[in-house]
C-alpha cells in the first residue's frame, strides 16, 4: 500500500504518464489473482490516470470486482475503521461518472442510484460530504439529459482511494 501510495503522490503532482506506468508495474506485479485490497486501490488509481473513457471503466470495473471480494477483515489490518460497505458509494459513483462520459445514460443512472444507496455507511466527515455532492451534481446533469463529458468533477474530488489515504 506504501508503494501504491507514493505513485499517488506523483499523479497527484500532475505526472500521469508516469504515474499510469508505474501502476500499471504494481498491477503486473500483483496479478489478476492478488489480494483484493491491492488491487482494488491500484485499479481505482489507474481509472484516473486513463485518457480513454472506455479503459477508465475497464479499470473501475476491476476495483468493484476486488471490493466484492474484500473482507471487512482484510481492511482491518490495514485501517481498523474501514469497512467494505464503506467503498461502495465512491466505486459506483465512479462507474456512473463514467458511462455519463461514454453516453450510456441508463447505466450511470444504475450505478447512481447504487451509489445513493451506500452513502449511509460512509462517517460523517467531509469525505462523505464530497461524495454526496459529486452524487448530486451527477444526477443534476443526467436529469438535464446531459453527460459528464462536458468536464465536470464527478469521481468525488479525485483523491479517492481504499484505504482512505488522501480524503480532502
Amino acid at each position: 500500500m506504501g508503494r501504491i501510495g507514493q505513485v499517488v503522490m506523483l499523479h497527484h503532482a500532475g505526472d500521469r504518464e508516469e504515474a499510469r506506468q508505474r501502476l500499471l508495474q504494481l498491477w503486473t506485479e500483483i496479478g489478476e489473482d492478488g489480494d483484493p485490497l491491492h488491487r482494488c486501490t491500484l485499479a481505482h488509481y489507474l481509472a484516473d490516470t486513463q485518457d480513454d473513457p472506455s479503459d477508465e471503466l475497464a479499470w473501475d470495473l476491476r476495483a468493484l470486482t476486488a471490493a466484492e471480494e474484500l473482507s471487512d477483515g482484510r481492511l482491518a489490518e490495514h485501517e481498523g475503521t474501514l469497512a467494505v460497505r464503506a467503498l461502495y458509494p465512491s466505486l459506483h459513483l465512479n462507474l456512473a461518472a463514467d458511462y455519463a462520459k461514454l453516453g450510456r445514460s441508463d447505466a450511470a443512472r444504475a450505478h447512481l442510484r447504487l451509489a445513493r444507496g451506500a452513502v449511509d455507511a460512509l462517517a460523517d466527515d467531509g469525505y462523505a460530504d464530497g461524495v454526496r455532492a459529486a452524487i448530486g451534481r451527477l444526477e443534476l446533469t443526467l436529469a438535464d439529459g446531459g453527460s459528464e463529458g462536458s468536464g465536470g468533477d464527478f469521481r468525488g474530488g479525485g483523491n479517492w482511494g481504499p484505504p482512505p489515504q488522501h480524503r480532502p
